[in-house]
């Protein structure tokens, strides 16, 4: 049975989450950085434990997970340094003769409620990205568990605890909230002493969230990451020589992790000719080859199920190739329709998260603008294409780009890295917000916001904002970039 975080629970959370925010504010960036580095050491330390827990709980491979074990190690070690550097300040000062004088720089913005998402129990759970973003803000954090692998959060949530007595910082500045039900998140989203939120996971649960944030006396920021179609373009003179290799390529991205990733590519445009003909039976093809395991959890399972029911119901959806049936294991298919069905049938403009994917097969380039125009906002699009495809193609990527946080020039969208120049965050709506990213350095942004000191003398100032730059951070002067 989950055990639940009572209403007096929470209250204790909370008011020890404002603490923990206090804590973190009178520390130095560099302190602040040197715990994050002792939570890394933390997690690190944990061995076959953590590693095994989660395999029972999300059936996912013990190679995956010890890679995103590593990733996540990783992401709190590089947010760390970049904490230290203070770049992510953004200090500005502008004064001169006959001038205010005015400084500007970034603080955290107070408590933070983070929701674990079920495909990615490290990095995007208790220990993951958002957790570590926002420490490295300078904001305490309210872990909401997952109901998927409680056992692998609360594993997680020691290892956080452990690093912070070992540096020397209490335990305020990371609280967790258990419990199945959705009282609890919904509590803590509309607690006025929360200032931000990170989600992952659904449409459904993330603007549940978002109105709550939006709804309250004093609005807050609500950042969910909410899912996304993916899109990939194959253009004509591309496909013309790489057919075959696009197919393998394709199907393994499609059916990676068995489908449950936030940018599995689960929707294919391309014009309809003979080339796209023996796309698809290349398609089918390699659909022999292909292994699929178990989902996360029984209940994205059935929904996987429900989706495949609706589509299969679709006469204008047909089976272009597919996996053996089983009762164990899901099926993993791919589907193609024409470029009118596909506007006119909404459910195939839907994300079905798992190995699913759908081709949509367009008459003309023209028709393929059309849908483009129409298609919600993506996490990622990708066009499978030559310079040339390009360059006689302008207005549709023009189009494209209005679509998506990340364009990818050939590749596939599946493997997010951990980089400040990563986007991992697109257009409405594919996330709340399409300023930021809940993946790399900038992920940090989410959590900070800005405030201007007015003539205030040089001593009382900030470190990072006074005149001999004590931080040694770099700073934009009168309009100057100035270098530590």
């Amino acid at each position: 049975m989950m055990l639940q975080t009572n209403k007096m629970e929470l209250d204790i959370l909370i008011a020890n989450a404002e603490d923990g925010y206090k804590h973190l504010q009178q520390m130095s960036r560099k302190d602040r950085a040197e715990l994050m580095y002792s939570i890394a050491s933390s997690i690190e330390a944990l061995g076959d434990e953590l590693i095994q827990t989660a395999h029972e709980e999300t059936n996912l491979p013990l190679a995956r997970l010890n890679g995103e074990k590593a990733r996540t190690i990783h992401q709190w070690r590089l947010y760390a340094d970049v904490t230290a550097s203070g770049v992510l300040l953004d200090a500005r000062i502008d004064y001169g003769e006959g001038k205010n004088d005015i400084r500007k720089y970034n603080v955290g913005l107070g408590p933070v409620v983070v929701f674990g998402a079920s495909n990615f129990p490290f990095a995007f759970s208790t220990a993951g990205g958002d957790t570590a973003s926002a420490i490295g803000a300078g904001c305490s954090v309210i872990y909401k568990e997952h109901s998927a692998h409680p056992r692998t959060s609360r594993i997680m949530a020691k290892a956080i605890y452990d690093g912070l007595k070992a540096f020397g910082a209490p335990n305020e500045i990371f609280g967790y909230a258990s419990g199945n039900s959705h009282d609890v998140g919904q509590s803590l989203v509309a607690n006025p002493k929360i200032k931000a939120v990170a989600f992952t996971g659904s449409f459904q649960g993330g603007m549940a969230l978002f109105k709550i944030g939006a709804n309250r006396p004093e609005p807050i920021p609500v950042f969910a990451e909410m899912g996304s179609l993916n899109p990939v373009i194959a253009m004509p003179e591309f496909l013309q020589s790489n057919t075959t290799n696009f197919a393998k390529e394709y199907i393994a991205s499609l059916t990676m992790g068995c489908g449950q990733f936030c940018t599995n590519p689960g929707i294919l445009f391309l014009l309809k000719n003979e080339v796209s003909e023996n796309l698809k039976q290349l398609i089918k093809q390699e659909f022999g080859s292909v292994e699929v395991g178990h989902m996360l959890h029984e209940g994205i399972r059935k929904s996987y199920d429900k989706s495949l029911d609706l589509l299969n119901s679709t006469v204008v959806a047909n089976v272009v190739g597919s996996t053996a049936e089983s009762r164990d294991l899901p099926i993993a298919v791919v589907y193609s329709v024409n470029a009118t069905d596909f506007l006119k049938f909404k459910h195939l403009q839907e994300e079905v998260f798992g190995p699913c994917g759908v081709i949509v097969e367009c008459d003309s380039i023209s028709q393929m603008e059309d849908i483009i125009s129409n298609l919600a906002g993506q996490l990622t699009i990708t066009f499978a294409a030559t310079k040339q495809d390009i360059q006689q193609n302008l207005t549709l990527v023009d189009l494209v780009k209005n679509k998506c946080g990340r364009l990818l020039f050939n590749g596939m969208p599946t493997g997010v890295e951990v980089v400040y120049a990563m986007q991992h965050g697109g257009v409405f709506p594919s996330s709340t917000d399409s300023r930021f990213t809940s993946v790399g350095p900038d992920a940090m942004k989410r959590f900070l916001r800005p405030i201007s000191f007015q003539n205030w003398p040089d001593t009382l100032l900030p470190l990072e904002l006074q005149n001999s730059n004590p931080s040694r951070i770099e700073r934009i002067e009168n309009n100057k970039r100035i270098l530590p």
